[in-house]
């Protein structure tokens, strides 16, 4: 992007809070050049899901990224990303892993994620880009399309901000009642209690899912998946592995929660 200087790129969606200033922050000891990308991207939304009423924060997250020093903000039109209709956009998909847990859920999902980062990283050409770990099955996705397409660009993960109670940000957290929002860290207590386990020694993946889906269910939430992966590839663990994530997509009213932890291994 400028000759001679090393950019980081941080993508979004906008609605920007603590933790996107986390992963703007990681750019900076990355970079001499960090770039914000603001885009909600139609084609990650599936026809049922919220690309209407996904917040929209322009101004305010504008005036955050200048006042912690961001060097380029770009937020693109839809149609200034895609010159043709969606039905009709070339698409950049990763099999196998883009079809299972959020990807089994949410079908054609990630294809309209890595089809815009490969967009943003053509663009844009960072040498590094910053994801959080919330998200952690998109992370290992564009690793795996970064690796395939030979693409220039070293992949980061940043850790999950959470609020005091727990509970990771999340600009879908706006979704939730006062009620619900009380509730809703149960989720992450959920899968810390289930690494502490796994840590401790027990092996019976199986039971300790169902474990955690009944503990989700008799609290209100209607978990999507909770499983136990190999932190590498989202694999089937076997006895003797220990790097291991735990991850979990759960609706609680109007909020689709996503979590995740890793083993003391993967860290």
């Amino acid at each position: 992007m400028v000759a001679g200087r090393r950019a980081a790129l941080v993508p979004t969606m906008g609605s920007l809070h603590a933790g996107h200033l986390a992963l703007v922050r990681r750019a900076r000891r990355e970079a001499d050049y960090v770039v914000v990308s603001v885009f909600v991207n139609p084609l990650q939304f599936g026809p049922k899901e919220d690309y209407g009423r996904y917040p929209r924060t322009l101004a305010r997250d504008r005036q955050m990224l200048a006042d912690d020093g961001v060097d380029l903000l770009f937020s693109p039109e839809a149609d200034e990303m895609y010159v043709r209709p969606l039905g009709e956009t070339t698409r950049v998909e990763v099999p196998g892993l883009s079809e299972v847990f959020c990807g089994a859920s949410r079908p054609g999902h990630f294809a309209g994620v890595t089809t815009v980062v490969s967009m943003l990283f053509h663009v844009l050409q960072p040498q590094v880009a910053v994801f959080g770990q919330k998200d952690y099955q998109q992370l290992l996705i564009i690793r795996r399309m970064v690796e395939d397409l030979r693409m220039p660009v070293r992949v980061l993960l940043e850790p999950t901000v959470r609020e005091p109670d727990g509970l990771a940000m999340s600009s879908r957290n706006a979704y939730l009642t006062p009620a619900e929002r009380e509730r809703a860290p149960l989720l992450y207590r959920t899968l810390c209690d289930t690494r502490a386990r796994l840590e401790s020694g027990e092996r019976d993946f199986d039971a300790l899912e169902s474990k955690a889906v009944r503990r989700l269910g008799e609290r209100g939430f209607s978990p999507e998946y909770f499983a136990i992966r190999r932190a590498g590839d989202l694999g089937v663990p076997a006895v003797a592995d220990t790097d291991l994530v735990v991850l979990a997509a759960a609706r609680l009213g109007q909020a689709r929660l996503l979590d995740n932890v890793l083993t003391v291994e993967s860290r």
